[in-house]
């Protein structure tokens, strides 16, 4: 027996655009959405049940969006990690997510790191590391 990591839930107010926001940034689609959630997974996921505890171990991670009703206070004790293929253009998917609403954080974070930090539309930290194949 063993545990699979199945999601990661992020809390939110706008549980709508933020689900939208998220799945057109990781290319994921909405498998489930109602006032008490949006989920997203990638497009490759499966979207049925699977009697095979081996291939249902290999499934991706989904997000799933719930709503809450206070705001977010501090920096996230836990946050993703983004990356782009080497062969993508790093600083062009930063500004487009800049640009769709993203914003620049200051965690403390060396002047020279390797990676940037940013926050979502609600303020959720989260990291764009250096491009890499691995």
């Amino acid at each position: 027996m063993s545990l699979r990591w199945y999601t990661v839930v992020v809390d939110c107010h706008d549980i709508a655009a933020q689900s939208r926001w998220w799945a057109e940034t990781l290319g994921y689609v909405v498998v489930w959405d109602s006032p008490a959630g949006v989920a997203i997974v990638p497009p490759w996921a499966a979207t049925s049940p699977l009697e095979d505890a081996d291939e249902w171990r290999r499934q991706p991670q989904g997000m799933v969006f719930v709503p809450v009703e206070e705001g977010k206070e501090v920096k996230n004790r836990l946050h993703l990690d983004l990356a782009t293929h080497t062969s993508d253009d790093r600083d062009a998917e930063i500004a487009s997510l800049l640009a769709r609403g993203a914003g620049r954080a200051d965690v403390g974070q060396p002047a020279d790191a390797g990676f940037t930090v940013l926050r979502d539309p609600e303020g959720n930290e989260f990291c764009v590391l250096g491009a890499r194949s691995l």
